[in-house]
């Protein structure tokens, strides 16, 4: 009989082995429970995750439309039967203005300050990378990301008094870039390290000194990393309460969010009017993170490679 099975294959052109560069099938195998049921997982986590955050930011908008009257009536997640922008026109004839005024040379006093001198930081530990000074001053810069700003507020406040700077924009400036200078110098580091030496190597053999360089070189290449900082500190700064809370007691140096405890009246508080403050008040911030969007993303994901 095998004979026979083997003439008719040769008649036929059939042959057990496969042809040369035939793929063979991959049986089907049905998706595994436990598959389908991360998915799942992961898709529930994500609408959580963004009901978390959307839900806030949609009751902050809808309550700032509100009457003080309605704010007590209504559902705290309906729409406003009637709409107005009262709270808008209180917030904006009070001194508003001025706290904007404060918050916005606070925050780019600080940015400034911070920016500039990590920048000079970083590229004199990277220039002199191996040494024993650079690497005792990024240790020491790294120390200060251990050390939470509530623990030394009392020297701070103390220090303050001591230079006749209390109550003044300026004492909330040189602290607040004092405690964003580790982060900074550690990201600007991390970016600068690869940069490739040969190029500073090319400035130097034309004569250039390390001021060109850092300007010339370190600071245009440094640019994506330059933002990501700029944008993080100046959000944290925006934000900032503890010091203008400590280091000034007049009206008229207050800045936002310290401002915005100034609608809780003797028997309550205005907080259509305090979320439009808010509202108001969040307004730059978002504005300058559109604006540097493609240069903060480009800095999250630049000077990590190594």
């Amino acid at each position: 009989m095998s004979t026979t099975v083997t003439k008719v294959r040769a008649v036929t052109g059939q042959s057990d082995v496969p042809a040369p560069g035939a793929v063979a099938p991959r049986p089907v195998r049905p998706k595994s429970v436990a598959r389908i049921l991360r998915r799942v997982l992961t898709g529930s986590a994500t609408l959580l995750w963004a009901a978390i955050v959307v839900v806030p930011v949609y009751w902050l908008v809808v309550t700032s439309l509100r009457s003080r009257a309605d704010f007590t009536t209504d559902s705290p997640l309906a729409l406003p039967g009637h709409p107005t922008l009262d709270s808008y026109r209180t917030v904006l004839d009070g001194d508003f203005t001025t706290y904007l005024l404060n918050s916005v040379v606070v925050t780019a006093g600080t940015v400034v300050l911070t920016v500039t001198v990590a920048l000079m930081a970083a590229f004199a530990i990277v220039r002199g990378a191996g040494g024993r000074l650079s690497r005792v001053s990024f240790r020491l810069y790294l120390l200060g990301l251990a050390i939470p700003l509530q623990a030394v507020i009392i020297p701070v406040y103390l220090l303050i008094i001591r230079l006749q700077l209390y109550d003044s924009l300026l004492a909330i400036v040189l602290p607040s870039a004092a405690f964003a200078l580790p982060i900074t110098v550690m990201i600007l580091v991390s970016f600068l390290r690869d940069v490739p030496r040969s190029l500073f190597e090319a400035m130097i053999v034309d004569g250039a000194g390390d001021w060109r360089m850092l300007f010339s070189l370190a600071a245009p290449l440094a640019r994506p990393a330059l933002m990501t900082v700029a944008v993080y500190d100046g959000l944290q700064v925006w934000n900032g309460f503890l010091f203008p809370l400590i280091l000034t007691q007049s009206g008229d140096k207050a800045v936002l969010p310290l401002a915005l405890t100034l609608y809780r009246g003797q028997f309550g508080i205005d907080v259509p009017a305090t979320m439009a403050a808010v509202v108001l008040s969040t307004l730059p911030m978002l504005a300058l993170f559109i604006i540097a969007r493609r240069q903060l993303v480009a800095g999250l994901t630049a000077g990590f490679s190594k």
